[in-house]
């Protein structure tokens, strides 16, 4: 799988306030890290960031706020100067982020993986990953339908990114919805 070397981390959602702030939803786990002043941001456009994409947005100040965070850019001191950015998205470069922990992977290197019962049924591939709470989903297109699988570890027992594939072990009946 060729691994892409800026992931998104954020959407800018809307301008907030007069002064230049921009209130972002973080799309990443590390936000403490990725939203805090000197950061310097890849700016992508409203479908995400393309690779090679130069224009870049600094972050002079960054505040939690409500589950997001306002964020002002350096140079940008009212709202008219933030307004159109709203509705973009924002990345990082990938050996910008923390590193991964052992067993953690990126939602992105989840799609494609085949995925088979822990006795060696082939359900299908992931397609999708859905955050929500209380777990996140996992959308397994196969044999003519799919299946929204939640991302526990009592149900997904194995995931090999570098052989393409990921385990489950679901509940009874799960894959007869």
């Amino acid at each position: 799988m060729n691994e892409p070397q800026v992931l998104i981390v954020g959407h800018l959602n809307k301008a907030h306030g007069t002064k230049g702030e921009l209130f972002v939803w973080p799309l990443t786990d590390d936000a403490e890290t990725v939203f805090r002043p000197g950061t310097s941001l890849v700016l992508g456009d409203g479908e995400g960031v393309a690779e090679g994409a130069t224009e870049r947005l600094a972050i002079e100040s960054a505040r939690p706020f409500k589950r997001g965070y306002l964020v002002k850019p350096e140079g940008m001191d009212d709202r008219n100067a933030v307004e159109p950015l709203a509705g973009r998205y924002v990345g990082m470069a990938r050996e910008a982020l923390r590193p991964l922990e052992e067993g953690e992977v990126f939602y992105h290197q989840l799609l494609g993986l085949q995925v088979e019962t822990a006795d060696g049924e082939t359900v299908g591939e992931v397609r999708e990953v859905y955050e929500l709470a209380p777990a996140d989903l996992l959308e397994i297109a196969g044999a003519g339908r799919s299946h929204l699988v939640p991302l526990v570890g009592d149900v997904v027992r194995e995931i090999d990114v570098k052989n393409g594939r990921m385990v489950i072990e679901p509940p009874e009946g799960l894959l007869d919805l």
